[in-house]
């Protein structure tokens, strides 16, 4: 396990203007965190976002052609879907079903 000492920090400095300091502070005062934590975690998070969304996913020809046939099967209706569905929304002042 490596140690405090054995750990490399790199800095990095970042001009930003009042508002963007002021709101970063805000949020990481809701979170209970310092501002260097929460800057941290969130350029972490947004960047493990960016390469989870350029990976590479390789199959065998075998293996493209099976999920094929399960994306390409026809499939049927979920009940409890189609309900939902016909629901109206909650924002709609009739109060009642679609038909």
């Amino acid at each position: 396990m490596a140690t405090v000492a054995d750990r490399k920090e790199h800095p990095i400095s970042m001009r930003l203007p009042e508002s963007d300091v002021a709101m970063i502070d805000r949020a990481a005062s809701l979170r209970g965190r310092s501002r260097t934590d929460f800057v941290r975690e969130a350029a972490v998070r947004a960047a493990e976002e960016v390469v989870m969304e350029s990976g590479l996913i390789r199959m065998s020809a075998e293996g493209f052609a099976a999920f094929m046939d399960v994306v390409s099967a026809d499939t049927a209706p979920v009940p409890e879907m189609v309900d939902l569905a016909r629901r109206a929304a909650p924002w709609e002042s009739s109060g009642t079903s679609k038909p």
